[in-house]
């Protein structure tokens, strides 16, 4: 079995086991089916929750398209023309109480071919997952990023901390000077030519994507019963404001999947559902939202 056929099996897999794992914990809402086709090539199963126990909105997409590359793709490429194969995993979750953080993580593979139906001349795996709280606890930040280093240590004791650093670089909004939240892991263009072959990168993206329930559950169940109100949830909303602001402007995943005649609606179902933009709010000093606040603009080291 390839390489590509494997990565394809394992995410369609993963996303039963994790949809699976979250309706549990949520209790009351089920995820919705949603099968589609790519117009070029290929297509993807999005599952979305809403309106639950504990997500207010979430979505757990799978996919395969193939196709030739668009213009502007092939620009950043550096080439004339080409086709490409791109499958993954991607899900983001926003908890309804202020309490649980969101959390976003994607596992990806990649081939490029020079002609249609020819041989890949490059492939690459990436993803990673990171944490967006609006309350900060420590145990809950330490736990997310200690059982991301556990699986990356097993691998090679040099990939935690340079995951680490590029997930605080790359989940960044820079005119706004602060972080998307309290990091984890990002990794892309793990490639063969790299340090090690493709079938440890393989090896290792599913390792993390199957550590993900382990890394995040755990933070739901301690935090569901912290109580919270109205002004909680009001930081939360200005703070997705913050969230989008990055996917819309920022994100490679989203201006990739647009770019490429990608489905609107699974692309774009990382956004939550409600958002606020009041202007120039600033918390109060030595509060628990402008503590969040200060970590989010330095980020840390937390294991």
């Amino acid at each position: 079995m390839s390489i590509k056929e494997s990565f394809t099996n394992w995410i369609y897999d993963a996303q039963n086991r994790i949809c699976t794992s979250l309706e549990s914990i949520d209790g009351s809402a089920g995820f919705q089916e949603d099968l589609w086709k790519r117009e070029g090539g290929g297509g993807g199963r999005s599952r979305i929750i809403e309106k639950g126990g504990v997500f207010e909105k979430g979505g757990v997409n799978a996919s395969a398209v193939h196709g030739e590359l668009p213009g502007l793709i092939r620009k950043r490429f550096e080439v004339d023309e080409g086709w490409f194969h791109a499958c993954g995993l991607s899900l983001v979750l926003h908890p309804e109480s202020p309490m649980i953080p969101t959390v976003h993580a994607n596992f990806r593979y990649f081939e490029l071919y020079n002609e249609e139906g020819g041989e890949a001349v490059d492939a690459w795996f990436g993803g990673g997952a990171d944490l967006t709280p609006y309350y900060l606890f420590e145990k809950d930040v330490r736990h997310f990023h200690r059982t991301f280093k556990t699986v990356c240590d097993h691998h090679h004791p040099d990939l935690f901390p340079r995951f680490k650093k590029a997930c605080d670089h790359y989940f960044y909004n820079v005119h706004r000077g602060e972080t998307r939240g309290v990091g984890g892991i990002f990794f892309d263009y793990l490639r063969s030519k790299n340090e090690q072959n493709l079938s440890f990168w393989h090896e290792l993206t599913t390792a993390c994507g199957d550590a993900f329930l382990s890394a995040y559950l755990p933070i739901v169940e301690w935090r569901e019963e912290e109580p919270w109100g109205d002004q909680e949830r009001y930081f939360q909303e200005l703070r997705r404001g913050r969230y989008v602001e990055f996917n819309l402007i920022h994100d490679r995943g989203t201006l990739f999947g647009l770019n490429t005649g990608g489905r609107v609606e699974s692309i774009l179902m990382s956004l939550p559902p409600r958002v606020r933009w009041d202007y120039n709010v600033q918390p109060d000093p030595g509060s628990r939202e402008a503590n969040l606040l200060e970590v989010l603009r330095k980020p840390e080291d937390w294991v």
